[in-house]
């Protein structure tokens, strides 16, 4: 690929365009030229005009004659030979009037902004190219994913809902989370309640999780979900027309694990941030009661067994005393993230764990000044 900013041009072919010569051939006065040479020295010439005032007398035309054929118009053509030097000829050279006679091809500016302004023709093959046209062609999708993103419950609870007979499609019972619809046309209705056809926006928010609040997107009391409360009160002012979002976590914490957990509606961005193979390290900050050695350090970074899967931390580091911590404090990374992972670490290490906090999540560190 080449650098931005650059453009490569090909270089010009040997016969490039002719070049006309369309300015008439001015008469020069006569001259004279003289040269002599020597062997001592270059040749000299002397060039010499006629006197201006001097007439020429030119003969009359003669009167003209019809019935002669007419003289042929004479065009001189300067082109460049196989060898790449100038030339005069008085014909055009090969393949020039052919050229001239076809149509000039659309350049290839146009013809991406055709492509852009086709969104119905097909899409390449790639990952990014799929992803596009599923976001600006409105294909049918799924009845399952498209409750789900209009905010009616999870998918798993979507599709409890169809197998249960509570969503019509254009009037008809529909059974099959399968069955492919359009949300801009078809009419689709949930337990009597009809299915808006905007959908709401995808939102993201970095919550700092305080201590006994679970992870759950259920209608808990301490719930990570219902922290968004207050949120949701200016929500018609903001947003308006638009339905609620059914917000969740990504991922979990424990009950008694405060800091960084992400909580969106958008369901692809919380799989591709939970999933293993996305190889995101995540951050724990332990407090530890009692006094850290170096041969906790050493337990910890050999790793422990974790719902039968041998964990090995990423990085362990044992923090510099501050005077608003008494406590040592291990700085852990992990990147598997498994259940109980850090605890399970710090406990087979035999020592006693006071409080865990979570402070970052791939690139992105939890904010010091968020409450």
């Amino acid at each position: 690929m080449a650098a931005a900013g650059f453009f490569s041009l090909s270089p010009p072919s040997v016969f490039s365009k002719p070049t006309f010569l369309l300015n008439p051939i001015r008469r020069l006065p006569s001259l004279s030229i003289s040269a002599s040479n020597s062997s001592s020295s270059p040749t000299e010439f002397k060039i010499s005009f006629a006197d201006s005032t001097t007439k020429t007398l030119v003969p009359s035309p003669p009167p003209p004659n019809h019935s002669a054929s007419p003289i042929p118009l004479v065009i001189p053509w300067i082109v460049r030979d196989e060898n790449g030097n100038f030339k005069l000829q008085f014909t055009p050279p090969a393949g020039f009037l052919q050229a001239m006679s076809d149509p000039k091809p659309s350049s290839t500016k146009n013809s991406r902004e055709k492509k852009k302004k086709d969104p119905t023709s097909a899409p390449k093959h790639s990952k990014a190219a799929r992803r596009f046209y599923n976001q600006n062609v409105k294909e049918p999708q799924r009845l399952s994913k498209v409750l789900a993103a209009a905010g009616v419950a999870s998918r798993r609870s979507c599709e409890e809902l169809i197998f249960e007979g509570k969503v019509t499609v254009n009037g008809s019972l529909c059974t099959s989370p399968q069955t492919r619809v359009d949300l801009s046309r078809d009419s689709i209705y949930v337990n009597g309640n009809r299915l808006s056809k905007r959908l709401p926006p995808k939102l993201y928010f970095a919550l700092n999780k305080p201590k006994g609040y679970i992870c759950s997107n259920g209608e808990e009391k301490k719930s990570v979900v219902s922290l968004f409360d207050d949120y949701w009160k200016n929500w018609n002012k903001t947003y308006h027309g638009l339905p609620k979002p059914r917000l969740f976590t990504v991922g979990r914490l424990d009950v008694a694990t405060t800091g960084l957990i992400i909580v969106t509606n958008d369901g692809d961005f919380a799989q591709q941030v939970s999933h293993p193979s996305s190889k995101f390290t995540k951050e724990y900050i332990a407090c530890i009661e009692g006094t850290v050695h170096r041969r906790h350090l050493i337990s910890i970074s050999e790793g422990t067994k974790v719902e039968g899967v041998h964990c090995v931390p990423d990085y362990v580091e044992l923090l510099a005393a501050q005077l608003d911590a008494p406590r040592p404090r291990l700085r852990i990374v992990v990147h598997e993230g498994r259940n109980h992972e850090v605890r399970e670490l710090i406990k087979n290490a035999g020592l006693e764990l006071h409080s865990l906090k979570r402070v970052r999540i791939g690139g992105f560190r939890l904010p010091s000044n968020l409450g």
